[in-house]
């Protein structure tokens, strides 16, 4: 049962049913309920499908309410704050452009793309999903067209610019070799030729990005989401920047920065920075320095607000020893305690159940090497609301 059997007639009324009474868990006792009036394909059909919407929200907002998604194409949609950006500076760079997104999945990127005045045609060889993304559009009001074909031979030239998000998953597993994309990496590189924006995983290797495109690392509260590769007209003539949401904070430029004694505070950059190799602009930001060259911590003397990386004050040298750590804890009563760690092999989880925290207080433990030795620190995490970029 495709999603065009849930856009109008029983299915849409089916649909509706379903999504007015889903709650997480009751997937069974609805069905059973619905198939009292409806086709027991459809009620399947419908059931899951407000089971997904119910799980896009976190991707979609409350656009994920009017949606039509499939298991595949939730799992490897864009986050519209993510996809925002992305159209954002499209659009800024090119306003109006006729962009083409190469394996459009189920719209995420067209919807946004539409949204910021670009005109759009996805295309994806998959007819269910490709009819999964002209219903999002049309569900959410948004002008746009979706082709099912094949990327590698779709004719791009009524096109300004081309969109590319290659699949990262083999036999239902996650790829990691950008050599194992699909399309294959030849195909990504050829469109870097030309005027284009292609999403990668964060973890693609810097040599491997030709020379003249810039890459952008983008974090959404934290969480490293992708790297977006920009060439042609799209590029700013940057080789790596990474860009910080919802705030919206970027960094282009590493300058040299020494590394030194831990001071009063430590700074844990922010994934995307460290991704880019653009750690020492934090350094940089904070009047610091790096605890190690080798490890992605910085440390200053005093306390700097940035939206480049989450901050810590050190509260007392540890020696990375289970049984000090374990009278540490004990001492200090502490009952929540978040581990941080760079440089060493350890598991967090296994330390903490190791270490036993069962007190009152929290703290936060930062484990890292300098130079041959492994040491911690105890910390206090600071917080402070930075107003938005």
């Amino acid at each position: 049962m495709t999603v065009t059997a849930l856009l109008d007639g029983p299915g849409a009324e089916v649909l509706a049913a379903a999504c007015a009474e889903f709650r997480p868990g009751n997937e069974l006792q609805l069905v059973e309920k619905l198939r009292r009036q409806y086709d027991a394909t459809l009620v399947t059909a419908a059931v899951t499908q407000a089971s997904l919407r119910h799980r896009a929200v976190a991707k979609f907002g409350s656009d994920a309410e009017r949606m039509y998604f499939t298991p595949d194409g939730l799992e490897q949609a864009t986050r519209t704050t993510v996809a925002t950006h992305r159209a954002s500076r499209l659009a800024t760079t090119i306003p109006g452009a006729r962009v083409v997104d190469l394996g459009c999945g189920i719209g995420g990127d067209l919807v946004t793309a539409a949204r910021a005045g670009l005109r759009v045609t996805g295309v994806e060889r998959d007819p269910e999903t490709a009819a999964t993304a002209r219903a999002n559009l049309s569900a959410l009001g948004l002008p746009g067209d979706v082709l099912v074909g094949d990327a590698e031979s779709t004719d791009l030239t009524p096109y300004d610019v081309v969109f590319a998000d290659p699949a990262r998953r083999a036999d239902g597993r996650r790829v990691f070799d950008h050599n194992a994309y699909s399309p294959p990496w030849s195909f990504v590189t050829s469109l870097l030729e030309r005027t284009a924006c292609v999403k990668v995983a964060p973890g693609i290797p810097h040599n491997a990005i030709p020379d003249g495109v810039e890459a952008e690392w983008i974090s959404d509260a934290g969480e490293v989401k992708e790297a977006a590769l920009w060439s042609g007209l799209l590029c700013t003539g940057i080789s790596r920047r990474a860009t910080l949401l919802p705030g919206g904070a970027t960094v282009t430029d590493a300058p040299d920065a020494d590394s030194g004694p831990v001071g009063q505070y430590i700074y844990e950059p922010d994934g995307a920075v460290v991704r880019a190799g653009l750690v020492t602009a934090v350094a940089a930001a904070v009047h610091g320095w790096l605890l190690d060259p080798r490890i992605a911590y910085v440390t200053a003397a005093k306390y700097v607000a940035t939206p480049l990386a989450s901050s810590y004050e050190v509260l007392e040298e540890l020696p990375y020893k289970e049984k000090a750590l374990r009278s540490w804890v004990r001492t200090h009563d502490i009952g929540t305690l978040e581990i941080k760690k760079r440089g060493v092999d350890l598991d967090p989880a296994q330390l903490r159940k190791k270490l036993a925290p069962k007190g009152s207080q929290q703290a936060t433990l930062i484990v890292t090497r300098i130079g041959r030795d492994a040491v911690a620190y105890s910390c206090r995490r600071v917080t402070t609301t930075l107003p938005v970029a």
